[in-house]
């Protein structure tokens, strides 16, 4: 893992792709904070990374798009599976390595608060705790980027699929408020969601019959507890809407609360993409 890990880091440092995410991380960081904290005046530095967090929908993209779609593209990855390590060690190394390039230009950014400080009343502990759900922020859309970057071979399209996703999950909130909250339409919700849990995993696992049977199961279960609960449904699929989305959780810690809930829920995120992406390595090592 150890050695994957360094030549990430060696391939990110090497090119111009770490610097140009530092100088846009930081960049965002700083426009966002010269609008709330200098200009509007208000005392919440929290306000500015939650604005930069909306940076964040083109930045990941183009940091994930080429760490497994170019190493399938120019079959390396068949380098990866000789190499005496697991396909988990190459996915964790690989995901640090972003990681800590994304960590990196943040290191600056908490001096920000420090300073701001002395010119205000900012709460330090509030500004600090924004600033590592930030980061929770950023590790989680990173270990989305490297799951999709694994469904293909072509960099524009794991670079555009990532970016749809990230918008999407951006206004997962607002699209909760437009969505239907009635009993049946959460029911085909519900329905629509399992039907693409299934052909995630025939395509994960090349199983169709195990795919069948658990989107099978899953179809079948959801519509009996309809028929016996029908109240259970009222408002569901905007709720599952709002608790789905990485962004919401951060808005937690922006508004000052440190709920360790939403930590689990982010290293949640991470584990089961990386997990996805294991899964998905290791069906083209078999193939």
């Amino acid at each position: 893992m150890t050695a994957v890990f360094r030549h990430e880091m060696r391939l990110l440092f090497s090119g111009l792709t770490a610097y140009v995410y530092g100088m846009f991380s930081l960049l965002a960081v700083a426009i966002y904070m010269m609008y709330y904290n200098l200009s509007m005046g208000y005392a919440n530095f929290e306000y500015a990374l939650a604005g930069a967090s909306f940076a964040l929908l083109i930045m990941i993209p183009i940091l994930t798009m080429r760490v497994i779609a170019e190493e399938k593209k120019q079959k390396t990855d068949q380098l990866l599976y000789s190499l005496p390590v697991s396909t988990t060690q190459v996915v964790v190394g690989k995901f640090l390595a972003l990681l800590l390039t994304s960590v990196i230009p943040l290191v600056f950014v908490v001096a920000y608060p420090v300073i701001l400080k002395q010119y205000g009343s900012l709460y330090l502990p509030t500004a600090w705790g924004a600033l590592a759900g930030y980061i929770m922020l950023t590790a989680s859309l990173l270990a989305i980027g490297i799951f999709i970057s694994s469904l293909t071979e072509s960099q524009p399209m794991a670079a555009g699929i990532c970016f749809a996703a990230m918008v999407l999950n951006y206004y997962m909130v607002k699209l909760a408020q437009y969505a239907t909250s009635s009993a049946f339409g959460s029911l085909v919700a519900l329905i629509v969601m399992e039907f693409i849990l299934a052909l995630l995993i025939n395509h994960m696992t090349g199983n169709s019959f195990l795919a069948e049977l658990t989107g099978g199961v899953a179809m079948l279960g959801t519509a009996a507890v309809y028929l016996f609960r029908t109240d259970w449904f009222e408002g569901l699929f905007p709720k599952i809407l709002e608790n789905i989305s990485v962004y919401e959780r951060f808005y937690e810690f922006v508004d000052g609360v440190f709920d360790y809930t939403h930590v689990v829920y982010f290293v949640s995120v991470i584990v089961f993409f990386l997990f996805l992406t294991v899964q998905s390595l290791e069906k083209r090592r078999y193939n």
